[in-house]
């Protein structure tokens, strides 16, 4: 290992005013150039900076700095004192500024007009009454973004400040005070809109940072201690009181309480725990008495993976942003360039007036801001990513959330994907005269000892009632039990155990519940069968209407099970899909994606995460059930269902959908607002003002508050509603 590599160190620093992918490349660019940093990523979602760099060179004050000198203001480290410090919204010095340069603004305009044959000189340079009250307007609106703007052509950098920083020197230049003023208001009044709608779209995220309490009451020597969630060690044990919120991921030990999972699990409904019962941090406890024995740590919870991976994923970006990106690199200077000819060759070449076609360059450089193009797409992302989380659905990146919106075909696991992955009892069938409460409960005597699936099913299925004593208890291997009860010998086990004898087996009613998908044990007494009791791996209750919503949502849907082929038949025709691959092994699994790759193009693979990991992985989009609690899952699939909800699926489907519309209006309208703005520039439609109103503040709310709506959307058993 090299010296650079055992110096590399790694760093999170929040940073206020990152609004949009523009401010981001800003510090990015700043901060690589600095000696010794070897890797920066700005995380546009969350405000946060993550950058690696040689401790020996190089020491995080000043990339703090560096940060700071660029523009930005870096938060404090202490969360109390940070909130502390912060003040409201309506309150912040930049609010301040653009209030104050408003109401000058709206004096100056009126002393023009009401005083416009009023001028004084300085210096034998003639000028309105005006234009000091207009200037005073243009420096406090720009007090935030000017600085910015000049420390950007350091770094070569066009940005949105750079730009409007010249467009306003350049309507001074030619004595348009009034333009340069109002430039100056609106791009402010602009920024500021579009940050408070930015921390609108943030909110999601906060909220869930903010569900599970900063403190726990835990159990010490005897005796309740109130103490901060990170001090809490595995093992100990909570207390959670009606109406409070857990605080950490454990297994209840004692008590039993209805708890609301929703901000883990997306389900509306409360569920029962009792003692062995797992239990997650944030959680709302809303009826009883519960002391939990802690299994993870304060960062370790399935309520810190989640917000860790959701930050992750809004990180990463989106095929759609990174080509805007590209484009955007290209598109701006292109304007500029465009703006220097427009500017120079009319007035040198075709005698036009210079001030004219010099403002028509200055008002094609504001329109040429790539703001609402470039914030178009993260946005979007942001908003239906983190609605997703509340959902109780993990999408772990904006690629997986594409590619879902373009998925023609879903595969399905069979065992604890449509099925509930747990046998239970669903025919007893007595012969020969015995009571069906008799025939079960002879079944559960001779099984009570047995940890197999089915003699697990069978043991279940008779709770309550009371078990005989079996003696002679014997375990033929893999074929089945005998003993005897009461002095008659007994036994249960598969048709096979009693093949070879001469008995009456019930040949037709085996048949009939084969042909269902179901598995059968006979119950012998003496020399004749008593009866059959078949169990079975049960559908999900919500298993086909989940299918039947993924087929009007115009998908193919195939079974994919290692199963036997009658079972695999039975489960996937009650669940409503036609085309079932049975008898597969997990790299058959594989080659079936493949068949359908080649087919449909984009597919989706819904599996337990584990199992199913090859055929998830070579699928576009690997969807995971149940992840809660499940690192597995979690870090296996693209998309974890983080509850055993099925039913998350078509409104997983709906929101990729509607997410890529949205990002698609936002882009189309952003660039054919600037084209239009653009052409109206030459006949003089265009103004600066209007560019800034409309090419600007306008096209950046729009597609802020087009994006935002993908917050709202909401699950409805179909996923086809939108608040």
């Amino acid at each position: 290992m090299d010296k650079k590599t055992n110096t590399l160190t790694h760093e999170e620093i929040n940073v206020v005013g990152v609004h949009c992918a523009g401010c981001a490349r800003t510090i990015e660019s700043a901060v690589t150039q600095m000696p010794g940093v070897d890797a920066v990523a700005v995380n546009f979602a969350s405000g946060k900076v993550k950058v690696s760099f040689d401790r020996s060179r190089q020491d995080l004050a000043r990339i703090k700095e560096r940060i700071e000198s660029a523009g930005f203001q870096v938060k404090h480290e202490h969360r109390h004192a940070e909130q502390e410090a912060r003040l409201p919204f309506w309150q912040t010095p930049e609010v301040l500024a653009v209030a104050i340069s408003g109401v000058l603004l709206g004096i100056g305009l009126l002393v023009d007009f009401l005083a416009r044959d009023s001028f004084f000189y300085v210096f034998d340079f003639k000028f309105h009454v005006s234009a000091p009250i207009l200037l005073l307007a243009l420096l406090t609106g720009a007090w935030f973004f000017a600085p910015k703007g000049l420390r950007a052509v350091r770094t070569l950098a066009l940005d949105i400040n750079f730009l409007m920083t010249l467009a306003i020197f350049g309507a001074i230049l030619i004595e348009e005070y009034v333009e340069a003023a109002s430039l100056a208001f609106l791009y402010s009044l602009a920024e500021l809109l579009e940050g408070y709608a930015v921390e609108r779209a943030r909110r999601s995220l906060k909220m869930l940072t903010q569900i599970a309490p900063a403190q726990a009451v835990i159990k010490r020597e005897g005796r309740e201690q109130t103490v901060d969630v990170h001090e809490v060690k595995v093992g100990e044990t909570l207390i959670a009181r009606p109406g409070e919120r857990i605080a950490l991921d454990g297994i209840v030990v004692a008590g039993a309480s209805s708890v609301n999972q929703s901000p883990i699990t997306g389900e509306s409904v409360p569920l029962d725990k009792q003692p062995g019962d797992e239990v997650y941090a944030g959680s709302l406890n809303e009826q009883g008495y519960l002391e939990i024995r802690i299994t993870k740590p304060a960062k370790d919870t399935t309520l810190s993976r989640i917000i860790e991976m959701v930050e992750e994923a809004e990180s990463q970006k989106a095929p759609s942003a990174k080509f805007i990106d590209r484009f955007a690199r290209v598109y701006t200077p292109t304007v500029v360039l465009l703006a220097v000819v427009i500017a120079i060759v009319p007035p040198l070449f075709f005698n036009g007036d210079f001030k004219l076609w010099f403002e028509k360059a200055l008002t094609l450089l504001v329109i040429s801001c790539p703001c609402a193009l470039v914030i178009s797409t993260p946005v979007a992302v942001i908003s239906a990513i983190t609605g997703a989380a509340r959902n109780g659905v993990l999408i772990k990146g904006g690629i997986h959330l594409e590619n879902m919106a373009q998925v023609q075909a879903i595969a399905f696991d069979k065992t604890g994907t449509l099925t509930r992955g747990k046998l239970v009892v669903t025919d007893v069938l007595p012969l020969n005269g015995i009571a069906p409460k008799n025939l079960l409960q002879l079944a559960a005597s001779l099984e009570q000892r047995s940890e197999h699936p089915i003699a697990q099913a069978i043991t279940q299925a008779a709770a309550g009632m009371p078990l005989q004593l079996v003696s002679e208890f014997e375990s033929a291997a893999g074929r089945g039990l005998r003993g005897r009860v009461n002095g008659a010998q007994y036994r249960i086990g598969a048709p096979e155990m009693f093949a070879g004898e001469n008995l009456a087996l019930p040949a037709a009613q085996l048949q009939a519940l084969h042909a269902q998908g179901k598995s059968t044990m006979l119950v012998g007494i003496d020399h004749e069968i008593a009866g059959i009791i078949a169990v079975a791996d049960r559908l999900r209750e919500n298993a086909g209407t989940v299918v039947a919503d993924i087929h009007r949502l115009g998908l193919k849907t195939v079974m994919l099970s290692g199963d036997n082929a009658v079972t695999a038949r039975a489960i996937a025709q009650a669940a409503g899909i036609a085309d079932v691959h049975a008898g597969l092994l997990p790299e058959a699994k594989v080659g079936e994606i493949k068949k359908l790759q080649a087919q449909f193009g984009k597919v989706a693979m819904v599996g337990d995460g584990i199992n199913d990991a090859p055929a998830l992985a070579t699928a576009e989009v690997g969807i995971a059930m149940g992840a809660a609690g499940s690192d597995a899952a979690l870090e296996t699939a693209d998309i974890a269902l983080m509850g055993d909800d099925l039913g998350k699926l078509p409104y997983l489907v709906a929101l990729s959908r509607r997410a890529r519309t949205i990002i698609k209006q936002n882009v189309w309208a952003s660039l054919l607002l600037k084209l239009a703005l653009g052409l109206a520039v030459f006949p003089g439609w265009t103004t600066l003002v209007i560019a800034v109103l409309c090419g600007d503040m306008g096209a950046s709310l729009a597609v802020i508050g087009n994006a935002m709506r993908l917050a709202r959307f909401r699950p409805n058993g179909s996923g086809r509603k939108v608040a």
